[in-house]
């Protein structure tokens, strides 16, 4: 197996990022010579000027170190563990989100989906699903979309299916994770169809998630948030999907659930 070089990551997400070597030239005020001789091995970057260019190809942050290590330089970003006193500040805000939150599901999630926290409210959403599915580690998406998970109880499951998949192909694009395409391969293996969502409804916001709960349908709207000017790796693929109520009754009876 070839090992690539600086040059050609930097090939790899200028052409992801579909831009000319012109084009990230001007948006990095440099000349497009200098970056042609950077792909072919003709030029070795500075380790300034390579974060510069990452910046402006919007490489993720574990990649950028790929790229850096490529070039024989330090990683710049570290990966420290959540359980760390480094992360103390940041598991105390998520923390603080997801309880603020309830009683309404959210969940905190890594890169690849993986549940590393949620709140009180998720149980409701996990009824009668296969144990198996809820043993560490847990994978946010196979328990939602796998036919012993919750897939057998989302009234929309073809049009929910449809927004994941999108969503899941757009994150393993951006990434470039081979992970992420590994997992969005076996969830269309999935029973339950799926509908392309590129004509809405007139009235269409979003995509709700529908999902059957004591013999009645509750319906809700996911909200991602992540960490603003995120510095280490940890911290980059750290989000949390929160859901808010999309009508009426269902906030009424999550409510009274929660008295």
């Amino acid at each position: 197996m070839i090992t690539p070089t600086v040059g050609d990551l930097l090939r790899h997400w200028r052409l992801e990022r579909r831009l000319s070597q012109l084009e990230l030239a001007g948006r990095s005020d440099t000349s497009a010579r200098h970056l042609s001789f950077i792909e072919t091995g003709r030029a070795t970057p500075s380790r300034t000027m390579i974060v510069h260019l990452s910046e402006h190809l919007e490489i993720p942050l574990r990649e950028r170190n790929r790229v850096l290590l490529a070039a024989g330089y330090a990683p710049a970003y570290a990966e420290p563990a959540l359980d760390t006193a480094a992360m103390d500040a940041v598991r105390g805000a998520m923390r603080q989100i997801l309880a603020g939150h309830e009683p309404f599901p959210a969940l905190a999630i890594d890169r690849n989906w993986t549940m590393i926290d949620a709140n009180g409210g998720v149980g409701l959403l996990l009824t009668g699903i296969d144990p198996a599915l809820a043993t560490p580690p847990v994978n946010a998406l196979r328990l939602s979309l796998h036919p012993d998970g919750m897939a057998g109880r989302i009234t929309n499951l073809a049009e929910w299916r449809g927004h994941i998949f999108a969503r899941l192909a757009r994150q393993a694009q951006i990434t470039g994770s081979a992970e992420l395409a590994d997992l969005l391969d076996e969830l269309r293996c999935y029973p339950g169809g799926e509908v392309e969502l590129s004509l809405p409804e007139p009235d269409q916001a979003v995509v709700p998630l529908r999902i059957e709960h004591d013999g009645a349908e509750l319906s809700f709207l996911s909200v991602t948030t992540v960490f603003g000017t995120p510095m280490n790796v940890t911290v980059a693929e750290l989000a949390i999907e929160s859901f808010f109520p999309a009508d009426e009754d269902t906030m009424k009876r999550l409510t009274a659930n929660a008295r």
